[in-house]
């Protein structure tokens, strides 16, 4: 009997991909991803001394410059996949983001990096919502939750890979290598992707007279109706407003408020990432798959319990006077801080059939990062440059401290998804 899990051969695609060997990839992808987008945090300090950059400039490199066709054209490429291959568009995209990433190595100004990171943006908007598609496809229901937070460990992986290699790299030598190395890296990994992952191929359609696959404004009619997906996607995009603001200034704010070098911010930085994140993401993937297996209502309840807790926690790391303190203090929130991925995301998979996930996950990114990654970095920044006058040097941690709004307004939309989602959840696997 063959199993559900593992993908059908074709004529044209001999080689079967296994479940684990095509998340393995699809992990590895990820996490070259978060390096190329994390990378610019950790350089902030050097390329603003290099070009006389502002944090306000800074906050639009982070933010908007990467976010504004990152987050639109996700949608569109999301649909494509949908009814092209989900492989192909991830594999094309890697290529795209990883020369553009290496193109920041070579800017003279503002403008030239501003375009650059829009590249990048251009190219990752191909990336995670296939991903999320194909994750779904290739594991059933009951696995994925767990499925989508290893994936999602490219996050904390990434992100801190791109901190240490980058600040080592920085201090050795300087910024613009950092980025050609890890641009041209990912370069190289886009014919290795696409020879292991490629889409299982569906069972034919035995009934010729089975409805079309829904349009692009058939999706968007279904999924506005479903309360608990616009929550959702209000709670992500509300705490991504101040975990992207976080993950890309709080580099700075340890070298400003903490007095710590390049190499120090990096290793520091770094660890909190790698341990928190990585505990957080596959906690949050064991809870969801386990509490939402007895009631839906927990994709939405975990979440929302995790970044009430995760709030006094940061905001007593960000006002610790002791860089050691402030280490200790920031690991666990930054855990809690990850663990809604698992959750969230295996159940916007489930508010939708299953031909529609990608365009699904791609509407859901475009709420999320528009909102979380192109204002959160710059509102950090901007309100930073607003409180310097007042604060000096300081102005940037209270800028965090004031943020941390953002995280009780996620634990609220979180809790109003909970109310809907065994209603709204399709339970096709």
């Amino acid at each position: 009997m063959t199993d559900k899990t593992s993908p059908m051969p074709r004529p044209d695609a001999p080689r079967v991909t296994s479940p684990n060997v095509a998340l393995g990839m699809l992990l590895l992808v990820y996490i070259f991803n978060f390096v190329d987008r994390q990378i610019l945090a950790i350089l902030a300090g050097p390329i603003q001394a290099d070009l006389g950059l502002s944090d306000t400039q800074m906050g639009l490199l982070g933010g908007i410059a990467f976010a504004l066709l990152y987050s639109t054209l996700a949608v569109p490429l999301g649909w494509i996949a949908d009814r092209t291959s989900r492989s192909w568009v991830i594999t094309i995209s890697l290529g795209i983001w990883s020369g553009f990433t290496a193109l920041c190595g070579f800017a003279q100004g503002f403008w030239t990096i501003f375009l650059a990171r829009l590249g990048v943006g251009i190219g990752e908007a191909g990336g995670v919502a296939p991903s999320y598609a194909l994750i779904s496809d290739y594991f059933p229901s009951e696995k994925r939750a767990r499925a989508l937070s290893i994936y999602s460990l490219g996050i904390p992986l990434g992100s801190a890979t791109g901190v240490v290699a980058g600040g080592y790299i920085a201090a050795s030598v300087d910024w613009r290598l950092a980025f050609l190395t890890v641009g041209l890296a990912g370069v190289l990994l886009v014919p290795v992707f696409k020879y292991f992952v490629r889409d299982p191929v569906k069972p034919p359609v035995i009934d010729e007279a089975a409805p079309p696959q829904p349009s692009f404004m058939e999706v968007l009619k279904i999924l506005s109706a479903k309360r608990a997906f616009w929550f959702l996607a209000l709670g992500a995009a509300s705490s991504s407003m101040l975990g992207y603001g976080i993950a890309f200034w709080l580099p700075s704010l340890l070298q400003r408020s903490f007095g710590l070098n390049l190499i120090e911010t990096s290793l520091f930085f770094g660890s909190i990432l790698l341990i928190g994140g990585v505990a957080g993401v596959m906690g949050g993937g064991m809870l969801g798959d386990w509490l939402g297996g007895k009631n839906k209502a927990a994709y939405g309840l975990v979440p929302a319990i995790a970044f009430l807790l995760a709030v006094p926690l940061f905001a007593a790391g960000i006002m610790s006077g002791s860089a050691t303190l402030a280490f200790i203090l920031f690991l666990i929130p930054q855990g809690l801080a990850y663990i809604w991925l698992g959750p969230v995301l295996s159940a916007v998979q489930h508010l939708v059939t299953a031909e529609t996930r990608a365009t699904a996950s791609a509407l859901f990114l475009l709420i999320n990062n528009l909102v979380g990654i192109g204002g959160g970095i710059f509102f950090l920044g901007a309100l930073s440059d607003a409180l310097t006058p007042v604060y000096g040097e300081e102005g940037l941690r209270y800028s965090m401290l004031i943020s941390l709004i953002f995280y009780l307004f996620a634990a609220g939309f979180m809790a109003l998804a909970a109310r809907y989602l065994q209603k709204e959840w399709v339970a096709e696997g």
